[in-house]
């Protein structure tokens, strides 16, 4: 159904840690809802509710006869308080009359901007800078022995935000197991002046990138970008990205992606510096 879904709307209709939860349904702190159809019980709609957000889907071969409306009633009735708040990806037409028809308003955008490779046919319109680090850093490519340091910045660095902040030692090896990922684009970056915790240097920053090995065009990722806050203002979000886009350039990729809060002024203001436009956007609605 979620397939279906992509090939009918263009977008897939749900989040990556959605179809990763989907693979342990068991996971603490979600529930899944379904509807299926009478009398050949064939699944017609699928909801899934966590902490924050719910995702809802209706198959294409299924829609307008009241399905996603059902879901939402289910959802919100299981929601604290009855408050509930749901992804709509791509936040296509279809999805703004669901929204306007349910009172639903638009309470956060998730900009997806994109920018040709370096290695694009005619060359992007902003090319790539080499990227160079500060003094007294270095870059390395992430090991699993590195995963309770990089937790520890990666909570700090996205202390306020609703889901990268609580990623967990589990939802990294569960990306560690897709085949999509590769530790030597996932870059770490060090203090090699602080040796305190570490021989190679306090962990600063990282760039974590993803290319997923059966899209096309081929295109690369920035998953995610976090500096530890006792490391803002050194300068180093702007060579972090740059390495980032500079590994995904050497892997060939045609194009590169990212997602960043709409709001996130400063990151926005880097990305559009870097090249970056807005190519789509997903919402999250709230009655």
């Amino acid at each position: 159904m979620v397939e279906a879904a992509t090939a009918a709307d263009g977008v897939r209709p749900l989040s990556e840690h959605s179809l990763l939860t989907l693979a342990a349904p068991a996971q603490p702190g979600f529930r899944h809802l379904l509807t299926r159809a009478a009398p050949s019980g064939a699944l017609t709609g699928y909801a899934q509710v966590g902490a924050d957000a719910a995702e809802l889907l209706v198959a294409p071969d299924a829609r307008r006869a009241g399905i996603g409306s059902a879901l939402l009633s289910a959802v919100t009735g299981q929601a604290r308080g009855g408050a509930v708040r749901i992804w709509s990806h791509g936040y296509l037409p279809p999805a703004r009359a669901f929204a306007a028809a349910h009172g639903l308003h638009v309470v956060r955008e998730l900009w997806q901007m994109t920018r040709p490779s370096a290695g694009a046919d005619g060359g992007p319109e902003h090319p790539l800078s080499p990227p160079r680090l500060p003094g007294g850093f270095m870059v390395h490519p992430f090991a699993e022995a590195d995963l309770p340091e990089w937790l520890t910045v990666n909570a700090a660095a996205f202390a306020t935000h609703p889901e990268q902040g609580r990623i967990s030692a589990d939802d990294v090896r569960a990306r560690m197991a897709t085949r999509w990922f590769d530790a030597d684009g996932f870059l770490l970056i060090r203090d090699t002046g602080d040796t305190r915790t570490d021989p190679r240097g306090r962990l600063a920053a990282y760039h974590w990138t993803k290319i997923e090995p059966d899209r096309q065009p081929r295109t690369g990722e920035v998953y995610v970008v976090g500096i530890d806050p006792a490391y803002q203002g050194r300068g180093l979000a702007r060579p972090v990205t740059q390495l980032g886009l500079a590994y995904l350039a050497g892997a060939g990729v045609a194009q590169i992606e990212l997602y960043v809060d709409g709001d996130n002024a400063p990151a926005v203001a880097t990305y559009r510096g870097l090249g970056f436009a807005r190519t789509a956007l997903d919402v999250m609605l709230a009655a």
